[in-house]
């Protein structure tokens, strides 16, 4: 437990200062590296097989996907690599077929899912940042996912008594879960109040609750459902990179679901 908090304490900070301080193409860098790690984390826990270059071009497209939203041309750069993917895995595949090397059609979708869906999910942080005031709207879905976490753990611990809701994760309550999302819109407003009090801008607090509201219900699947990746692979963690938190896809498996709807929200809904 004092790993994970030092670990947090150090890295927590510096990961926000990233987002508010960088400019989009060094953020899309840290992104896609983050993409990257995530992608290979899952493939190896799903066992995909590393001899026929699967990993390899994955963890290319997840890399590549972050870049070519800093660069503007986000949609653009997704299907070319989604595209050039599809070949690439499909491809040895069909030469495969019938042999004793024959690549199974389920190790082709988690490959499509690590490279283009985890990589295109976590671009949405690159796409906040490019936003007027994109320096306030890229920790959105960090603060969101990390205080509907706090929350659900310290409701689940102190008042959680109806448990087993998924077993997924039997020991969280629905208390837990309650209390993660209205942690997310206690947190939203606070941080439309900074916004508005520091940054200087005028915040429309009732849409910065819906974002707790929207974000903070999506964080608690995006966390159940890698969960449930995890249990079907049996893992405990995804990796060791970072002490005490496990690895990349450990620590931004709740993000990878909060970024994508929250831009989507502010696209909609800007809230200043």
């Amino acid at each position: 437990m004092a790993t994970r908090i030092i670990v947090g304490l150090a890295l927590g900070p510096a990961f926000l200062a990233a987002l508010f301080l960088l400019p989009p193409i060094p953020l899309a860098v840290i992104v896609a590296f983050i993409a990257g790690m995530a992608c290979f984390e899952l493939l190896r826990a799903a066992k995909v097989a590393h001899h026929n270059g699967m990993y390899i071009t994955a963890v290319l497209a997840a890399v590549l996907i972050p870049l070519g939203h800093a660069l503007g041309h986000g949609s653009w750069t997704t299907r070319a690599v989604a595209i050039l993917l599809m070949a690439t895995l499909f491809l040895p595949a069909l030469g495969r077929y019938g042999t004793g090397g024959e690549i199974r059609f389920e190790n082709i979708i988690v490959c499509l899912f690590g490279g283009i869906g985890i990589s295109l999910f976590l671009s949405a942080l690159v796409e906040l940042k490019r936003f007027d005031n994109g320096q306030f709207y890229v920790l959105l879905p960090v603060i969101c996912a990390f205080t509907t976490d706090i929350g659900a753990y310290f409701f689940g611990v102190f008042l959680g008594k109806h448990r087993g809701i998924t077993q997924v994760s039997p020991n969280k309550s629905l208390e837990g879960y309650v209390g993660g999302i209205l942690s997310g819109c206690l947190f939203m407003l606070v941080y439309g109040l900074l916004v508005q009090n520091f940054g200087g801008l005028p915040v429309k607090l009732p849409v910065m609750a819906l974002y707790g509201l929207l974000g903070s219900a999506i964080t608690e699947i995006g966390d159940l459902s890698f969960s449930l990746i995890k249990r079907q692979c049996a893992v405990k963690d995804y990796g060791t990179l970072l002490p005490g938190h496990g690895g990349m896809l450990d620590r931004f498996d709740s993000t990878i679901f909060a970024a994508p709807m929250l831009l989507l929200l502010v696209e909609i809904l800007p809230a200043f």
